[in-house]
């Protein structure tokens, strides 16, 4: 039985350094790597050799990701990692974005890492973790991004409650709220919407991030928040009225 690690949104950003991360990792014998482009995946692979498995697919799909689910059963595997990275945002008012569009970013950012869990769980023993990657945005309501902000709540209260559903089993579930990072996910939210978040402060490389995420997971630690700047949020988001702290944001982006 191999012990094996899966990394989405693996491709490039947060993702690929969780991957850099891990394949020194003598204790991990495969990481499967997903995301939808098969290009990047197939690099991943030539960079770092036959210990990275490419899988690409859509996980914004459920049925794909069931179809994982199938393929998974015919491994001899432990999944001793699962960090559900693959994720997207749009930064912009409700009506800039079609409803397609909206719902993807629903499916993708929830269902995905919620069935993601389910499928992979069963091939979990003791000791094994789940990184759900959530954001700084989880701590609020934020206006001009509600979906996103949204989803990233859903994913770090549910990632809490389902960690102390687990410890039976002996897995642990980290919920990341990492602040601005430095990946392309700016390219694909900043739609250049009248209104819309432009403003990206205290951004910070993926390398810290990842590393913190890890080290959080590995000491079975429940959410993970790096640095002082996204600590400080967090702590004014809990003391403060949400109005004030909407009030705030929109200030701070320069949005009336």
């Amino acid at each position: 039985m191999k012990n094996v690690a899966i990394v989405t949104g693996a491709s490039s950003g947060l993702g690929k350094e969780f991957v850099k991360l891990l394949i020194d990792n003598k204790s991990i014998d495969n990481i499967y790597v997903i995301s939808r482009n098969s290009d990047k995946l197939n690099k991943l692979k030539d960079d770092y050799g036959d210990k990275i498995i490419p899988y690409a697919t859509d996980l914004s799909d459920m049925n794909n990701i069931k179809t994982f689910g199938k393929y998974l059963e015919k491994e001899d595997i432990n999944i001793k990692l699962l960090i559900n990275n693959a994720g997207f945002a749009k930064f912009c008012s409700y009506d800039d974005i079609s409803i397609d569009e909206s719902l993807n970013m629903i499916n993708l950012n929830v269902s995905g890492v919620v069935t993601m869990g389910l499928v992979c769980i069963p091939f979990m023993k003791k000791n094994s973790h789940i990184i759900n990657i959530a954001s700084q945005a989880a701590f609020q309501p934020v206006p001009y991004q509600n979906i996103y902000s949204a989803t990233k709540s859903f994913v770090k209260n549910y990632s809490r409650a389902l960690n102390i559903e687990l410890k039976e089993k002996g897995i642990n579930v980290t919920a990341v709220c990492p602040g601005w990072i430095k990946t392309n996910l700016y390219d694909r939210g900043c739609i250049n919407a009248k209104k819309g978040t432009t403003k990206f402060s205290h951004m910070v490389t993926t390398d810290v991030v990842a590393k913190k995420a890890l080290k959080d997971a590995y000491n079975n630690k429940d959410i993970s928040v790096y640095g002082l700047y996204v600590n400080g949020c967090r702590f004014l988001a809990k003391i403060l009225p949400e109005k004030l702290v909407m009030k705030i944001w929109l200030m701070m982006q320069g949005i009336k």
